[in-house]
């Protein structure tokens, strides 16, 4: 009787201690981020796919407010606490983090042969040789407007500029609806949604972008004062007090039904999906007349890189692999409408919204946002400097070419084209 017990005793000995040491060998990775308003889709459907094939390795994502991010995230990785995953900005900001070689080169990563060069561009250093973070997902800039309200004053969706303001001058005397939901306060809105959104229509994309890296223009040029000249028209149109409008104050007047068009990036489509109770379409910025090529900000905006500091470096490579593969692309492509797949791999979405905006990428030239390589990596940034003169010229305390002067004195402060 005594040896049964005693066995008995050791067996549930041995099932604890075994017990123990699973629980013990739990890995819990912790992803940084910017993106908060997608806190319920990772908890709900990435996570769990990542877990149910990855026994042992938890995932926690821990976001950060959009704007102090880069901040916030900078001083982790300088104090050594920052997660093992860092979400990655495009281009220059996480360049910074992987020549502090604060983050791991993953060139030969498995996964990363599912994207194409173009696709790891905004992850890849300058020559080429060194890639830092895997691609998630590209944004398109556009336009998103109230359906109901555009049947209700027999408004056409707008294909040229003449037509644009057309619509928001029959939109402002009926007086139901703002014109555009959108403010000044935040300061990028202005410039992410207005001056990127509309500019690569007169600098002409990719050939404008370039010429400014190569100093072959500047920004003092008409097709880069242009954009700014019809963004100062935008005044009348936006909603009293947008001086002091938030961002999320400009998605509120648009998903409760109080504004008609919002200008946007597809990543809004999720959001207001769930929120605005009315139909909603999108169409791409309105080019300056009939018959002119239309462009694009079609841009990469989101990757996951592999913190240098990461205790648990295997555990967090397997999760950027599936982050890499095709499943991954489906889940977040459908899961976060608007945030569109990098992968080479087909990625099928059933949205009506994000099919309208991916649409563009045939007929439009694509292109991304002009001060996001290269040219902000110098003080003054001239993405942040951008942000403040596209809200100067909407409130007027900036001419246009007041604006782009300014501008162009800070580039050429410390910015030398390579000859």
């Amino acid at each position: 009787m005594k040896n049964t017990a005693l066995k008995s005793f050791l067996l549930a000995s041995s099932l604890l201690t075994s017990a123990g040491l699973v629980h013990a060998a739990d890995v819990t990775l912790t992803v940084e981020s910017w993106r908060n308003d997608d806190l319920q889709i990772w908890q709900e459907k990435i996570i769990p796919a990542f877990e149910a094939k990855n026994p042992g390795i938890k995932i926690v994502f821990s976001p950060t407010a959009p704007t102090e991010y880069n901040a916030s995230l900078n001083a982790k990785l300088d104090a050594g606490s920052a997660g093992d995953i860092i979400t990655c900005r495009p281009f220059d900001a996480s360049l910074e983090l992987f020549n502090k070689k604060q983050l791991v080169d993953i060139t030969s990563l498995p996964g990363m042969e599912n994207f194409s060069p173009v696709a790891k561009a905004a992850w890849t250093t300058d020559d080429g040789k060194s890639t830092f973070c895997v691609p998630m997902a590209s944004v398109i800039h556009g336009f998103i407007y109230n359906k109901d309200a555009f049947d209700k004053l027999g408004i056409s969706v707008p294909k040229t500029q003449d037509e644009f303001y057309a619509a928001l001058d029959k939109i402002k005397a009926d007086g139901t609806y703002i014109p555009l939901a959108m403010g000044t306060k935040d300061l990028w809105e202005a410039a992410t949604m207005g001056y990127q959104n509309i500019g690569p229509n007169y600098w002409k994309g990719e050939d404008g972008r370039a010429a400014l890296i190569s100093g072959k223009q500047k920004l003092t040029d008409a097709d880069w004062v242009k954009p700014y000249e019809e963004l100062a028209k935008w005044k009348p149109y936006l909603g009293d007090g947008f001086e002091a409008q938030t961002y999320s104050d400009s998605q509120n007047l648009f998903t409760l039904g109080r504004a008609a068009i919002y200008p946007a990036g597809s990543w809004e489509i999720a959001l207001f999906n769930t929120q605005a109770q009315f139909k909603m379409g999108a169409f791409p910025p309105p080019v300056p007349k009939a018959g002119d090529t239309g462009y694009i900000s079609d841009h990469p905006d989101i990757g996951v890189a592999l913190n240098a500091k990461s205790t648990h470096a295997e555990e967090a490579k397997k999760f950027l692999s599936w982050v890499a593969s095709p499943e991954f692309a489906d889940i977040y492509a459908n899961a976060l409408p608007g945030f569109f797949s990098l992968n080479s791999n087909p990625v099928k979405m059933s949205d009506p919204l994000a099919q309208e905006f991916v649409s563009w990428r045939g007929p439009y030239k694509s292109t991304v946002r002009s001060t996001y390589q290269i040219l902000s990596r110098g003080t003054p940034n001239l993405e942040n400097e951008t942000w403040v003169e596209s809200a100067n010229v909407i409130n007027g305390t900036d001419t246009p070419q007041v604006a782009a002067e300014k501008l162009q004195k800070g580039l050429d402060s410390w910015y030398k084209p390579a000859k």
